[in-house]
């Protein structure tokens, strides 16, 4: 990925690293590894061949035959994070930041996660290299992602459920600054996404950066063009940014966010920052950016049937972007969710997590329109095996719920 902000990490007018004086010399500290592994080529030979041994990369692009003649428009292919390990494009930056970490010396690693597929990379992260470790949780995501709550504690991690505020991603964040605080020393904070003060945004989309590089050698080899269109889906950003940043220079390629429409945009129950033209910029967790807030400053309650997109805020790259035209925003709700997924089981025996099938919702309804010569790739960031409570409510299937409340049971048991 090419660097678009400047040295202080601004994108236009977004980013910034708003932050107490306490933690300046560490985030000091990390700039200049960041900065330092950026300029060394060893590093990134060392990080690519770390994926590639260990995190089963490059991912396949997948051509969609099926949805393709069901649609009747253009090609449909979808780019594989899913067989990523962990089962999804977290790994990528976990990875990645696991290697400055024993760079700098530092001997733990927190996180925040959502959807909880950040929080399993970075236990896994940690185990591999070992480094102590601490997930920080929203209490209701905890509830709703409780396999990987489970696999976060095998892998030897500490959980830590969040129960102040709305109990979902952006407390967890706050408590993971809270701890990054009184620890600075010998820890370092593995943000999950493309968000934060400066140089997380940067960095994070750093290491995302591999999937679009290997999506655009692969559709070219593929096809022997580059794409109409790319669709991915944004929380904070880091799926998105890693996807587009191989295709920003081609003004041909359009690249479409897919946001959290959740129980749709006229309720005011969901997580649109950039769709909905209802956010407005402010400061907030570190950066600047456009937020779900009051007009008093206060970040608004959120909705999204998936966890990893309930967020108020959104990369400040992504903002830049958006503002600059380069990127469009659309929203997906959650019910056009469940239906997306449910066609792409059926269809193509896909299991993208709820968080990726956003983007399969807007491809699906633009690529009727599209020319048969027309490509079009969509990033499934993620697979939802984490989903399947979820996903088993949405389908309102009573053996199903029968058969997820007993394995509830037993996960909150342990076995």
């Amino acid at each position: 990925m090419d660097d678009r902000g400047n040295a202080r990490g601004y994108y236009g007018e977004f980013g910034g690293s708003f932050i107490p004086e306490i933690l300046v010399a560490t985030f000091d500290e990390l700039t200049a590894a960041f900065s330092e592994a950026k300029a060394d080529p060893e590093f990134w030979a060392r990080y690519a061949e770390l994926m590639s041994t260990y995190s089963c990369r490059p991912t396949p692009l997948t051509f969609c035959e099926r949805l393709t003649k069901h649609f009747g428009g253009a090609q449909i292919y979808v780019k594989r994070e899913d067989l990523n390990h962990t089962g999804a494009h977290k790994a990528n930056n976990v990875m990645g930041q696991g290697l400055l970490v024993q760079r700098m010396g530092k001997t733990r690693v927190i996180a925040e996660t959502g959807a909880g597929q950040h929080g399993v990379a970075t236990a896994t992260m940690a185990a591999k290299f070992g480094f102590d470790c601490t997930i920080y949780m929203g209490e209701i995501d905890v509830e709703r992602q409780r396999p990987n709550v489970f696999w976060m504690e095998r892998l030897g991690a500490t959980v830590v459920a969040v129960t102040d505020g709305t109990r979902i991603l952006k407390d967890a964040i706050n408590e993971a600054f809270r701890d990054w605080v009184t620890s600075m020393d010998d820890t370092h904070y593995v943000l999950g996404t493309a968000c934060g003060p400066h140089p997380f945004p940067e960095m994070v989309s750093y290491f995302q950066s591999i999937i679009g590089s290997e999506a655009r050698d692969q559709i070219r080899a593929q096809t022997g063009a580059l794409p109409k269109r790319i669709y991915a889906c944004v929380g904070g950003g880091s799926n998105a940014m890693g996807i587009f940043s191989a295709f920003l220079d081609d003004s041909e390629v359009e690249l479409i966010g897919v946001e959290a429409g959740g129980r749709g945009l006229e309720t005011g129950e969901h997580a649109s920052r950039l769709a909905c033209g209802d956010a407005s910029v402010g400061v907030a967790q570190g950066y600047k950016t456009y937020f779900l807030q009051t007009d008093d400053g206060q970040m608004r309650e959120t909705h999204s049937v998936a966890a990893g997109l309930d967020y108020v805020g959104v990369s400040p790259i992504l903002a830049n972007l958006r503002d600059e035209g380069r990127v469009r925003f659309e929203s997906a709700t959650d019910r056009e969710v469940i239906d997306a997924l449910a066609l792409t089981l059926k269809m193509e025996g896909l299991v993208p997590a709820l968080e990726s099938t956003h983007a399969f919702v807007q491809a699906f309804k633009e690529a009727p329109n599209l020319s048969p010569d027309d490509v079009i790739i969509i990033n499934q960031s993620g697979r939802g095996d984490k989903d399947i409570f979820t996903v088993a409510d949405a389908f309102e299937d009573p053996k199903w719920r029968e058969f997820i409340k007993r394995k509830a049971e037993e996960y909150d048991a342990g076995a």
